[in-house]
């Protein structure tokens, strides 16, 4: 079985690891790391469709922005995202859809960033991987 992503140890935040076969794959794999690691009691078919445009300077930043605006819209909505469709990508800019869950209260311990903090995004074999930390 091929794992999509892998929380790893740190001291203070969160961290993941995940894997994709192209660089769209790695970064769905990255949002639904993410997402697993947030409390939720909200699951179920997808409610709402929203779409997203993000931009960066590289891949790392694209990376570090996709997930942060993630994370801003579902604060933003009190939404769970469950599915993402990249329906556009180069390395400056990707265009997303978001599938959400609906309504999900606030929680208390939820992700507040992703950080640059020991952020690589490798080329393995026949796979891409990106490391990322998160500020809870």
């Amino acid at each position: 079985m091929v794992h999509t992503f892998q929380e790893i140890e740190h001291t203070a935040d969160r961290a993941f690891t995940a894997r994709g076969q192209d660089m769209r794959e790695l970064f769905v794999h990255a949002a639904q790391a993410m997402f697993s690691l947030e409390p939720c009691d909200a699951h179920g078919p997808c409610r709402v469709w929203r779409e997203i445009e993000v931009a960066g300077s590289d891949r790392e930043t694209l990376l570090v922005n996709w997930l942060n605006d993630l994370l801003y819209f579902s604060e933003r909505f009190q939404e769970r995202y469950d599915s993402f469709e990249i329906v556009d990508f180069s390395d400056q800019h990707l265009r997303a859809r978001l599938c959400g869950t609906g309504q999900v209260a606030p929680a208390a311990t939820r992700v507040k960033a992703v950080t640059f903090h020991n952020l690589a995004i490798r080329h393995e074999g026949a796979e891409w991987t990106a490391t990322l930390v998160l500020d809870v």
